[in-house]
């Protein structure tokens, strides 16, 4: 047991956890993107009756809610851990000349994957707090489909976006979520040891556009609903 903690807590193994998290998280807001988009179609009943079917799934929810606060965890710690390591590992000159290109890729955005990491951390308890655990029938957003109240999730969403503060606020993180993917998706990958010469661009390539795609899909939501005066 000693070794196997040696051999987890090594940056190889520090780097494999992180990647092998953050990919389940890519997984994870994919589907939520899917999920969100149906905003658009203005059908309160149907986004409701899924939001419904997704809050009342049992054992089954509890199950994917410990999966991700596990990605989550994994991710936040292994990242802090191997930022932290490269921090006292690496002498002042080499930080500052340190270039971007060659294998390292270093640009922009892997300067600042822990400082976007931290900003998307404070975001998603934020959310959280907003939809997830914000007002629901006890407070009257109420809704009755097929004889079931179930919680007007679309009301309040609708409510939100209709806020110019928090839309401000949300477009802005949804940004820095793009920089986040498009460095992260990448780099779980050369980290997992999928590194080679006629794949690597091949990766990096459908890294920009899943994060182009995840960024633009999720900020255009609270832009649209916002634009239409609350109503989606």
């Amino acid at each position: 047991m000693p070794m196997l903690g040696t051999v987890i807590w090594s940056s190889v193994g520090k780097k494999f956890i992180n990647a092998v998290a953050g990919l389940g998280l890519c997984a994870f807001i994919s589907v939520h993107l899917l999920g969100n988009l149906a905003l658009l179609t203005g059908n309160a009943e149907g986004f409701n009756k899924y939001a419904h079917f997704l809050s009342s799934t049992g054992v089954g929810l509890y199950f994917v809610e410990g999966g991700l606060v596990l990605f989550f965890l994994c991710h936040i710690i292994t990242g802090t851990a191997v930022w932290w390591s490269k921090q006292v590992s690496r002498p002042d000159s080499y930080r500052e000349s340190a270039g971007a290109g060659g294998n390292s890729r270093m640009n922009l955005a892997s300067k600042t994957m822990i400082y976007t990491g931290a900003l998307l951390l404070i975001f998603t308890v934020v959310h959280l707090i907003t939809f997830k655990y914000g007002p629901g029938i006890d407070q009257g957003y109420v809704m009755t489909i097929d004889g079931v109240i179930v919680r007007d999730l679309y009301r309040l969403t609708l409510e939100v976006f209709s806020k110019p503060a928090y839309v401000i606020w949300y477009v802005a993180t949804m940004i820095l979520l793009g920089g986040h993917l498009w460095h992260g998706f990448w780099s779980a990958f050369q980290s997992l040891g999928v590194n080679h010469p006629r794949y690597t661009p091949i990766i990096s390539g459908l890294g920009v556009i899943f994060a182009v795609v995840m960024a633009c899909g999720f900020l255009i939501l609270p832009i649209v609903i916002f634009l239409r005066g609350g109503v989606a």
